[in-house]
């Protein structure tokens, strides 16, 4: 089973991924069940990409903290050149097969992540030349082992999406992608991350506790305007958290200022900033 979310136009020939373009309208053949001969084939060989809300949802189905999960069921990867952090899901020592497979079947199939919902369809947003809207496309995956497009049941890539229930992956990941989309296509114009964008990636995607400990920290709460209602709605509410989480991303690397800062904050944090280099290089101070 491969993740799509890095997928190019230009595809080798070798790819199971068909070089058509579908719509949520268009119709395909395929059905997944377990009579089926191949079932589990899939999960016998992954390379699946693990979004912010996967990881939510998984941590909570196995009652752990986004990095005791992070720690025991994911391999860091860099996504691109800038070695932007990203999780891959942990397969079998010393084998391809899911970490979660089991010999009944995905043991965690109610909360498996948005790149398994998916399959035999990729997907992907597209940000057009000359558009600001990014748009959904889809692609057909076929692999040598796969029989279920063998299997005589049609339906709309939209039915098979509201069956597979990837639309609320898809809802709660959107500010997400909005992020690592616009970071790829702006190039240059972005620059470089420094590592401390980095590292507030990371734990904004993939550490949602540590967050929720970071927006309440002095420095946080010195700078950001919270009203007790929103602080406590994001303590309160992992799905809420994650949204404010991508926002607070978007602010940090592109400048979208969504969330309100105190008056004087940007002075008052540069102040500080001075005040902490001289102290460790007196030189440093012009």
């Amino acid at each position: 089973m491969k993740d799509l979310s890095t997928i190019k136009e230009d595809l080798p020939f070798q790819s199971p991924v068909e070089p058509v373009e579908l719509a949520v309208d268009t119709e395909i053949q395929f059905h997944c069940h377990k009579g089926i001969q191949c079932f589990n084939t899939c999960c016998k060989n992954i390379d699946i990409t693990l979004t912010p809300y996967d990881i939510l949802r998984l941590k909570r189905r196995l009652d752990m903290s986004s990095s005791e999960f992070v720690a025991k069921f994911t391999i860091p990867f860099a996504m691109d050149h800038h070695n932007l952090p990203g999780l891959k899901l942990a397969t079998k020592p010393g084998a391809t097969e899911c970490i979660f497979l089991h010999e009944e079947g995905c043991s965690i199939y109610e909360d498996r992540p948005a790149a398994c919902r998916y399959y035999a369809l990729g997907s992907m947003g597209v940000r057009r030349k000359g558009e600001s809207a990014i748009e959904d496309i889809y692609f057909i995956v076929r692999e040598e082992h796969c029989l279920g497009h063998f299997e005589q049941r049609r339906l709309t890539v939209g039915e098979y999406r509201e069956e597979q229930g990837c639309a609320e992956y898809d809802e709660n990941n959107q500010g997400w992608r909005d992020i690592i989309l616009k970071k790829r296509s702006s190039g240059p114009t972005v620059g470089t991350p420094s590592q401390r964008s980095l590292q507030l990636f990371d734990m904004c995607s993939y550490d949602l506790d540590s967050f929720r400990e970071f927006i309440q920290t002095e420095g946080f709460e010195q700078v950001f305007e919270l009203t007790e209602e929103e602080k406590e709605r994001l303590l309160d509410d992992d799905r809420e958290l994650l949204q404010f989480a991508f926002r607070f991303l978007k602010q940090v690397l592109f400048g979208e200022k969504t969330i309100t800062m105190k008056s004087g904050a940007k002075e008052a944090r540069l102040e500080r900033r001075n005040l902490r280099h001289e102290r460790e290089d007196p030189a440093s101070i012009a």
